[in-house]
């Protein structure tokens, strides 16, 4: 089933190479969308896809890269629109 979400990554995620380590693993389970850092130190993630693999996906960004540490990630769901075409690295 399809569907969208919004992450929120809290914690040890800039600067560990948290953005390349989420496009990485979204692109192989086909996943759509953007990653970004936040100026408040988080890191954001909207994606779209199947529902099963966006949960895939919370639980390999909730161990993160080498040297990340996870406080917490925060899930909201989202209507998917079909928008995005590929899952992208946006910077500031």
């Amino acid at each position: 089933m399809k569907a969208g979400a919004k992450l929120t990554i809290q914690g040890t995620v800039q600067g560990v190479f948290y953005r390349q380590f989420a496009k990485e693993n979204a692109d192989k389970l086909k996943l759509k969308g953007f990653v970004r850092n936040l100026t408040n130190g988080n890191v954001e993630v909207i994606v779209e896809g199947e529902k099963d693999n966006i949960e895939k996906l919370k639980g390999i960004l909730l161990k993160g890269p080498q040297h990340s540490q996870i406080r917490n990630i925060n899930k909201e769901e989202k209507k998917w629109t079909g928008d995005f075409k590929e899952f992208k690295i946006l910077r500031i």
